[in-house]
């Protein structure tokens, strides 16, 4: 379904460019359903709220790797190679 946000798991999967990218793509998506919500045109409210949690989990993600609390995809840092 379309109206379903991404999950963090989703978004460990991504690289950091990847992860630039969806960002902009919710933050312009967000801009947009902001604007029909002033003209009166927006059909579907919960699609605010999906989006804003959606950026809110991408700088979650991005900000855990900064501090070294979630791996970069294809790094193998702390995985099975621990002994």
């Amino acid at each position: 379904m379309a109206g379903q946000g991404m999950a963090a798991h989703e978004l460990d999967e991504l690289n950091a460019v990847d992860l630039e990218a969806k960002l902009r793509e919710a933050k312009e998506e967000l801009f947009n359903l902001r604007f029909q919500a002033a003209t009166g045109q927006l059909e579907s409210h919960g699609r605010l709220r999906t989006v804003k949690k959606d950026i809110a989990r991408i700088y979650t993600v991005v900000r855990e790797r900064e501090l070294g609390i979630r791996n970069t995809p294809g790094s193998d840092e702390n995985e099975d190679g621990a002994a």
